[in-house]
């Protein structure tokens, strides 16, 4: 604690009890969100929280180290490359593609799966769109291990 005001920020403690109080005063729901607001003395006096919606963020990871896929034997069938950067992209990106010609014109947002061949897939929220050209994307968001939701 001594650590923590030695930093010059105000510092506050709190009790679960007090955050029931200041919950309960203002008639609000018991959510996570809410309840983090809601913490110690210097809770408002009026909490507008109407329209705020949470980002939702999920440790996914980076993949995995497998090198080699196997059979249900264990035998190897097909080996990965170590190259995973293609053409700028690698797999996780969340990218904006604008196609202009072809079968699959349109704007699409969402998470890239990259080949070495150029032709990229795409996870939109609608779904997955096949076979998009590195040349249409372009980079939103880096992979950092997390997914974002609404």
């Amino acid at each position: 604690m001594e650590t923590l005001k030695a930093t010059g920020l105000p510092v506050e403690t709190a009790s679960s009890g007090l955050t029931k109080f200041n919950r309960t005063t203002q008639n609000l729901e018991k959510t996570h969100l809410i309840d983090a607001a809601c913490v110690g003395n210097s809770t408002p006096q009026a909490l507008n929280i109407k329209g705020i919606k949470p980002l939702l963020i999920k440790a996914s990871g980076h993949g995995n180290r497998k090198m080699c896929g196997t059979d249900k034997y264990g035998f190897p069938t097909r080996h990965r490359t170590n190259k995973q950067i293609h053409f700028g992209f690698q797999t996780g990106d969340i990218i904006k593609a604008v196609v202009t010609k072809g079968k699959k014109v349109g704007t699409y947002i969402g998470r890239v799966l990259c080949r070495a061949t150029g032709s990229f897939d795409i996870s939109t929220k609608t779904g997955r769109v096949e076979g998009i050209s590195h040349k249409y994307c372009s980079p939103i968001h880096g992979k950092d291990g997390y997914s974002y939701g609404a």
